[in-house]
């Protein structure tokens, strides 16, 4: 088996190759490529355009993770120097996490509609509070502060609307009803297309709401202009709700959305589309440029043309933008955060954490992880390295699916699981 080792010297912490050590029916995919089984804290992984096979080089499968209960004593995996708690447990469905600026974790519930918040650390390093700040919401999942430093509402971002509530810090249940700000396109599930997640994340100077709106198709098969109207696209409001403008399109579902602290620039954590073969086409996390095309439903990673469109919109192909980071093909890769905590190695402030979800439209599964990319003066290189692995048993099973990143006020960090319908903590104790 061809081999690739990556020296990532922004991250140095392990430097290892793809292997897999396993019995499996199914020969390891060839590198770049890697799957679940192959996941290692440290491992790094460079996926370029030029290593894409042609569409339909596989088989598209339906291969959803059958979800088992955590076994007695598997944990997730981190790198050397890091410990990995159980913060707590016991959620429905637990999705996006954000941190407040007072500390307080305040996390999606999106199938129970409720927005909750995770308080403090006990002796034990469980979260000494858990209290239920709304309820009544319709698939929640985005939450922003604003105004950023002593914010006065929490937005939250149902699955066909942004609303508010009133909010002042240490808050433990929203002072007021939910105030409507702005109509989204709204539902849609998974498997054939449909995304319902909604993110919000406002510019640095708290002038501008970007709300992200995944498409409704897998690649736009019915030509429905009105069921895609403003999906796969990110969405400019200000902070009022006004203005709507399309920001950026051609995403086909920009799960989680952040802005570089230092650049202002935004950023998008991508699910790509579907059904082209195993190893098309990648998810990935890019800079989000305004007025941006990022090519869906016609082209992908950059001037590739979707053979379902075989020959539309030619006038489109040089406009459109190659993003910055390929991960693995159909990890479904969810909410990301730019590090700024100081309690892990210098060598990752400012570096990208994303949650993988995990596939279904892989023959072997693929993400169930978190992984982490360096950042120099806010550009990526393209590398990546998986963090926190260990959600899939030796044997293949799957307990675990990572969704929601935060970084809490002491420099730990958290991972919502809705696996496990946990959240996990992890801490850097040094070597």
């Amino acid at each position: 088996m061809k081999k690739r080792l990556v020296a990532l010297t922004a991250l140095p912490l392990l430097a290892l190759v793809f292997c897999n050590d396993r019995e499996s029916k199914a020969a390891p995919p060839t590198p770049p490529f890697s799957d679940a089984m192959q996941q290692r804290p440290g491992l790094v992984h460079h996926i370029l355009v030029t290593d894409l096979p042609k569409p339909f080089a596989t088989k598209s499968v339906d291969n959803g993770p059958d979800v088992v209960s955590r076994p007695a004593g598997a944990m997730p995996q981190a790198p050397a120097g890091f410990k990995v708690s159980l913060y707590a447990e016991g959620f429905r469905n637990p999705r996006l996490i954000r941190t407040a600026p007072n500390g307080d974790v305040f996390l999606a519930e999106s199938r129970s509609g409720e927005i909750k918040i995770l308080r403090g650390i006990d002796s034990n390093g469980r979260a000494q509070q858990v209290a239920t700040f709304a309820t009544g919401l319709h698939q929640p999942f985005g939450i922003a502060f604003h105004p950023a430093k002593d914010p006065k509402y929490v937005y939250v971002g149902n699955t066909d609307s942004v609303v508010r509530f009133p909010y002042a810090a240490g808050d433990l249940k929203a002072r007021g009803p939910a105030e409507h700000i702005a109509d989204l396109p709204g539902g849609g599930r998974l498997r054939g297309g449909g995304h319902w997640t909604r993110d919000i994340a406002f510019s640095n100077d708290g002038q501008t709401m970007f709300v992200s709106v995944g498409s409704h198709s897998n690649v736009d098969e019915d030509n429905d202009a009105q069921l895609e109207y403003h999906r796969a696209d990110v969405l400019a409001f200000t902070p009022d709700g006004k203005n709507e403008r399309i920001y950026a399109s051609g995403i086909r579902n920009a799960v989680g959305i952040a802005v570089h602290p230092d650049t202002g620039q935004l950023w998008g954590s991508v699910n790509e589309r579907d059904e082209l073969g195993d190893f098309l086409v990648p998810d990935y996390i890019t800079h989000i440029e305004e007025n941006g095309f990022y090519g869906w439903p016609w082209y992908y990673m950059g001037q590739n043309q979707d053979p379902r469109h075989n020959g539309a919109h030619p006038e489109l192909k040089s406009k459109v933008i190659t993003p910055d980071i390929l991960l693995e093909p159909h990890s479904a890769s969810l909410e990301m955060l730019f590090y700024q905590g100081k309690q892990f190695p210098s060598q990752f402030q400012g570096a990208i954490f994303a949650a993988e979800h995990g596939s279904w439209n892989k023959s072997q599964p693929t993400g169930y992880e978190v992984i982490v990319a360096p950042l120099k003066n806010g550009k990526a290189n393209g590398e990546y390295q998986d963090f926190l692995t260990g959600f899939v048993t030796q044997d293949g099973k799957i307990w675990g699916r990572p969704v929601g990143v935060a970084v809490m006020n002491d420099g730990s960090l958290l991972v919502s699981d809705d696996g496990s319908n946990s959240v996990w903590r992890v801490t850097y104790g040094g070597q």
